[in-house]
């Protein structure tokens, strides 16, 4: 039977007491704990604090009033008078969490040397009279010797060690580092070469530094662990690099993180003091599941009320509220399959960051596992509903940067609501396979009038994002997107063509009687109108004929991936080193061709997917677009829109400097 510790001993304390012991405590199991949230369960943890430190924190067990931990911690311990202090949680994420009982093991009423059964009785001291259930422990109490100040310096190493290894933080800190703004010139030619330091306990960051500037653009994103309950205080210094000289101090600043909510992007503005300018960041908070894993059933559009809430807030009748305030989109981070080994011992330890725009969320990591679950769920606000959603796996290395293993990239436009679909993942360029596959649940909920007006509006530029490398593939698949559109454009010329030609008789006739009417009767408002009849007829094909878009597009994706193997075939290593030494002697140009290539074919194909129904929100505002200027076009005279556009254009800048600086 356990031993059942309701106070502490009356014993006189005796100099024996005041020694150096070794208390061994395994946390066995809970038995009939509080229930605490609306389900009828709790997500029990406890916490062991001595001296009113914390010295241990158990891993969570999610809904159950009976949890078995079977987690052992060792303590130096330097006076038994000082109980060993035991408090019982329930996890909320994102809230305060509730409180579930709490009990005192007074140490000098046990035996040495010997392995005690005990009961811990849970109260709360505020209502003495509920029952709030019990805790079984295994203690066993052993006297040391030696130097206790020796000892002492043991305990903490090995309890910050433990605190590293099982990965008891709070949660994770992500920091992006923009850039600087009118920073102090600290050089005889009036400018700085400034870098820039984070602390965060005992975790450091040094930024690369920026040369000859006072507006740097570091664009520079890295994780801090989060060990506070109340999240801390991150230092922040920038310097001024002096190459053989001490780095001059040019000013500091600190982000409180207790005012910053979680699982929410929050960009900062925040500006030096004990020097000039400012510093732009952009800091997350994620939980981590060392602490607890999100609930998958306590997310806001899988209740009822509440999804009927947000649809409310998304309808019809409220587009002109809060324009910015596109949607909603809810992510759930299931599991992924067959990774990439990473490690030496066959496995990874991967955990996954989920991107939209600028907004950057990242799950736990899962130890040793090709198949991990994270059971995460994420809510990002949209902007911009033509955005790509990215989900990224990577590996976690403590002595290096985090290992890449896999990559999906899905717009928002394309995500089925409510259907769990496992994604392939993809290489960084998203442009091949790699190894493992990623289950994802997404629910959009937008407004189609405010994602229709932002549509007009420039993209929010996107602060940390890999320059792609330009490789002989790269140029290649440019190539190849151009000459679709190009394609395109050729085969409505030659149909034009055969009309003129009279290869069809019926058809040339028909389209001679169009022109000379067209013609004849030509208004401005007529060309607008056009536009709409391929819109309309295409839509007609796919609504009541066969589509043969999709068996097109494969088809021609089939013909280019075996272009691009003959081409990697037939690519020589002379070839390659030839293609090496021009990027080398010509950066800048190749650099141009690529992002002028890239340009050009994504504007071919923005147009032929809007004509062609490949993504019906665009075509559908089109039409509505067109509509609209065929009615301006007929009751406004054309100076008229074309001084409104020019005033608009001219007064942009005045009106929004920061979007368009």
């Amino acid at each position: 039977m356990g031993i059942n510790i309701v106070g502490p001993s009356n014993a006189e304390p005796s100099p024996a007491n005041l020694g150096m012991y070794q208390l061994d405590v395994v946390l066995k199991r809970g038995n009939n704990l509080a229930i605490r949230d609306r389900g009828g369960t709790s997500d029990p943890y406890v916490k062991f604090k001595m001296v009113g430190k914390e010295v241990f924190r158990s891993r969570t067990i999610n809904k159950n009033l009976n949890p078995v931990w079977e987690e052992k911690v060792t303590l130096l311990v330097d006076n038994l008078r000082e109980p060993l202090y035991v408090k019982v949680f329930d996890y909320d994420f994102g809230l305060q969490d509730d409180f579930m009982g709490s009990a005192y093991l007074y140490l000098e009423s046990l035996e040495h040397k010997r392995t005690l059964d005990v009961t811990l009785d849970l109260k709360d001291p505020q209502y003495p009279d509920h029952d709030l259930g019990t805790l079984d422990l295994a203690i066993t109490l052993t006297p040391k010797e030696g130097d206790f100040r020796e000892a002492q310096q043991h305990q903490s190493m090995r309890l910050s060690d433990v605190h590293r290894k099982a990965q008891l933080w709070r949660g994770i800190v992500s920091i992006s580092l923009i850039e600087g703004r009118e920073l102090q010139p600290m050089d005889s030619n009036g400018l700085s070469d400034p870098y820039v330091k984070f602390r965060l306990g005992h975790q450091k960051y040094k930024s690369k530094t920026m040369p000859k500037t006072l507006t740097p653009q570091w664009r520079e994103q890295f994780d801090f662990h989060m060990y506070e309950e109340h999240g801390g205080f991150v230092d922040i210094t920038v310097w001024d690099k002096d190459a053989g000289k001490r780095d001059d101090f040019m000013g500091r600043c600190q982000v409180d993180l207790s005012v910053l909510s979680k699982e929410q992007t929050h960009k900062l503005d925040i500006p030096l003091e004990e020097g000039e300018g400012m510093l732009v960041l952009l800091v997350t908070l994620t939980a981590s599941a060392a602490v607890s894993i999100s609930d998958l059933s306590v997310n806001i559009l899988d209740d009822p009320h509440e999804r009927l809430e947000i649809i409310n807030r998304y309808s019809l009748l409220r587009s002109f509220h809060n324009l910015k305030d596109v949607g909603v989109v809810q992510v759930k981070v299931i599991r992924a399959e067959g990774l990439m080994a990473a490690d030496v011992t066959g496995k990874s330890d991967p955990f996954c960051v989920v991107e939209l725009s600028n907004d950057r969320l990242q799950t736990h990591t899962v130890y040793k596992n090709l198949n991990p679950e994270w059971n995460k769920v994420f809510t990002f606000n949209v902007k911009d509903i033509h955005s790509v959603l990215e989900v990224t796996v990577y590996d976690e290395d403590r002595d290096r940067s985090a290992d890449f293993l896999g990559k999906v990239a899905i717009p928002l436009l394309r995500i089925q609501n409510g259907e769990r679909k496992a994604y392939a993942l993809k290489n960084k360029e998203l442009t091949g396979p790699t190894k493992g596959v990623i289950f994802l649940e997404i629910d959009v909920i937008f407004n189609a009038v405010k994602a229709g007006l932002q549509t007009f509006i420039p993209i929010e530029q996107k602060y940390i994002e890999e320059e792609p490398k330009v490789s002989k593939q790269l140029l290649l698949q440019n190539f190849n997107r151009m000459r679709r559109c190009v394609m395109f454009l050729i085969n409505v010329g030659c149909y034009i063509n055969s009309c003129l030609e009279w290869e069809s008789p019926q058809r040339s006739i028909c389209s001679f009687l169009l022109f000379i009417v067209v013609v004849w009767n030509f208004e401005l408002y007529m060309i607008p109108l056009l536009l709409l009849l391929p819109l309309a007829w295409n839509h007609f094909i796919i609504a009541y004929g066969k589509d043969t878009r999709q068996g097109d597009v494969q088809a021609v994706e089939d013909l280019l991936e075996v272009e691009e193997e003959e081409f990697d075939k037939d690519d020589k290593d002379s070839d390659r080193k030839g293609f090496d030494e021009q990027v080398l002697r010509h950066p800048g140009r190749v650099h141009q061709r690529a992002k002028c290539s890239d340009e050009v074919a994504s504007y071919g194909e923005r147009i032929k997917n809007t004509f062609n129904w490949t993504v019906p929100f665009l075509s559908w505002l089109a039409i509505v677009a067109l509509c609209v200027a065929t009615v301006a076009i007929y009751f406004i005279p054309l100076r008229y829109l074309v001084l409104a556009w020019g005033v608009n254009k001219f007064t942009k800048k005045l009106r929004d400097p920061l979007r368009y600086r």
